[in-house]
């Protein structure tokens, strides 16, 4: 039976056969974000009209950007906080076929996601996004009809592949196991009236965050103005009053077009739009808590049809459990908290399948992130995740709902908008075809950890520990200095906030946080 592949990291070349080697791009800019960029540019939107304004960095906003940009477009890209700030920093990391909206008759928004699984999978970023096996575990609670049907759920999504193009070699297809089987790959499993398991195989993103970061530095080697730490706090049709929220400097930032990719918080600058977000809540295990670290499994949720809790391991040991979906009521937080009536529903659902029950204690954190819905009628776990493109009548286009899968299809249909409502002079969107940075166009060398979040350039993160003995330090489970002053020089970050939270995931289990935030402020200094 084929298991997830330890690999080095490789993609397909850019269209003129170059790849990124590192903080160079193809559109000619450096890669590198940093404080003293941010200074500069920050400065330059303030004198110049722009052709498209981003309001909003997470995968949709940056994938805006570099969708703009690399259709030759100048631009510029703000944020109120951080990259990856909001919802896109806590995703299940998933980057999946839409086999649940198969289910549910959206064949189109299954189409949609096997189709992008399979660019991240294939081109844009195979250094990032790779196949992960789950098992789901035919126990009493899973009727003979319930596995017939998820299998054949299984070999639909198989067949959606196979019409996306997407080679087997990076996806496998789904397979029976019997009780032993599925008892060699999850030990920890219940064994008694255990009849088997299913085997079905999607995509994964190593960190979604991180893939968020890539996305924003591509964009800027195609020379769009990357800002964080910049609050729009007013749209217009031709631009935006916003504030540097570093020095609370006000500017105004006047652009041709407006793209509005603010996410759950779409409607404090567009109070036409209407959603109904909901929460993801999920739990963080320490290394160990669970007696297997590759496999991730589908766990049934009682009284749920097609229902699923996820448990996805972590490369550096830990593994994720989630996830909820209940709806939110009242003001959109900036950083959602999960309830406790959550963990406890996570625990149990996910101790319906082990032998031994964990408990609370054994949980070492949590964290909840907010999906931007549309509104509509029934329960939020039954609205449709396809997105929509809508304009406002002042001529703000606001991107809003999909998921992370589909990042890049939802930028470029904003984008499309913005260019045909304004006459832009700009052709198709190529990112498709784009390998954001990190992608090689062969083998990469060096430590497997970093390679599988670096990609291409982890040998330059690697060259940082060998010239200071210091960097080369553990701060975190399987991170090292080396990554925090990486992230302060080239990624963007500003804070050692952003540090532990979004360019490593250190600061997911608050011991851990602590124990790294000298070396994270030692590294802003």
């Amino acid at each position: 039976m084929p298991y997830a592949r330890r690999r080095r990291a490789s993609s397909r070349p850019e269209p003129n056969g170059s790849g990124y080697n590192g903080l160079s791009s193809p559109g000619g800019h450096s890669t590198s974000l940093n404080a003293a960029r941010r200074t500069r540019e920050l400065a330059e939107v303030a004198e110049t009209t722009v052709d498209v304004l981003v309001v909003g960095l997470g995968a949709t906003g940056a994938g805006a950007a570099l969708d703009a940009a690399a259709r030759g477009l100048s631009v510029a890209a703000i944020d109120a906080n951080d990259l990856a700030f909001g919802t896109s920093r806590w995703s299940s990391k998933m980057i999946h076929g839409g086999l649940r909206y198969l289910a549910r008759g959206q064949v189109g928004v299954a189409a949609e996601s096997a189709a992008e699984r399979g660019v991240l999978l294939a081109r844009t970023a195979p250094h990032l996004v790779r196949a992960q096996p789950y098992l789901l575990p035919l126990t009493p609670r899973v009727s003979r009809r319930t596995a017939a049907a998820m299998m054949a759920g299984y070999r639909m999504g198989d067949a959606m592949r196979a019409a996306a193009r997407t080679p087997r070699r990076l996806l496998p297809g789904p397979s029976r196991l019997d009780a032993a089987h599925a008892l060699r790959l999850v030990p920890g499993l219940a064994p008694d009236d255990l009849r088997g398991a299913l085997l079905s195989w999607d995509g994964r993103v190593v960190d979604d965050a991180r893939l968020v970061v890539a996305i924003a530095r591509t964009a800027a080697g195609y020379g769009a103005r990357v800002l964080t730490r910049c609050r729009a706090i007013e749209l217009r049709g031709d631009g935006a009053v916003a504030r540097d929220e570093l020095s609370g400097r006000l500017l105004t930032i006047r652009a041709r077009a407006v793209i509005n990719a603010t996410g759950v918080w779409a409607a404090t600058l567009d109070p036409s739009i209407s959603l109904r977000p909901s929460r993801g809540t999920h739990l963080v295990l320490g290394p160990g808590t669970l007696p297997h670290s590759r496999i991730g499994m589908h766990v049934p949720i009682p009284g749920e049809r097609g229902r699923f809790a996820l448990v996805l391991p972590q490369p550096d040991g830990r593994v994720h459990v989630g996830l909820t979906d209940e709806p939110v009521e009242g003001p959109v937080p900036d950083v959602p908290e999960a309830p406790e009536s959550d963990v406890t529903f996570l625990l149990d659902v996910l101790n319906s399948v082990l032998a031994e029950p964990i408990g609370r204690s054994q949980v070492a954190g949590t964290y909840a992130g907010l999906r931007p819905l549309l509104a509509g009628d029934g329960r939020t776990a039954d609205l449709s995740r396809r997105h929509a493109v809508l304009t406002s009548p002042e001529g703000i286009v606001t991107v809003i709902g999909g998921k992370l899968t589909t990042y890049r299809r939802m930028a470029e249909d904003a984008v499309d908008r913005a260019v045909a409502l304004r006459s832009l002079q700009a052709g198709p969107s190529p990112t498709a075809r784009l390998s954001l940075v990190g992608a090689a166009s062969g083998a990469v060398r060096g430590p497997w950890r970093l390679v599988e979040r670096y990609g291409a350039e982890a040998q330059a993160v690697q060259a940082l520990a060998e010239a200071d003995p210091a960097l080369a330090e553990p701060v975190g489970p399987g991170v090292i200095a080396a990554e925090f002053a990486w992230g302060a020089r080239h990624e963007g970050a500003l804070d050692a906030a952003d540090l532990l939270d979004r360019r490593t995931r250190v600061g997911l289990v608050p011991s851990d946080r602590e124990a790294a935030l000298p070396a994270a402020l030692a590294a802003m200094s």
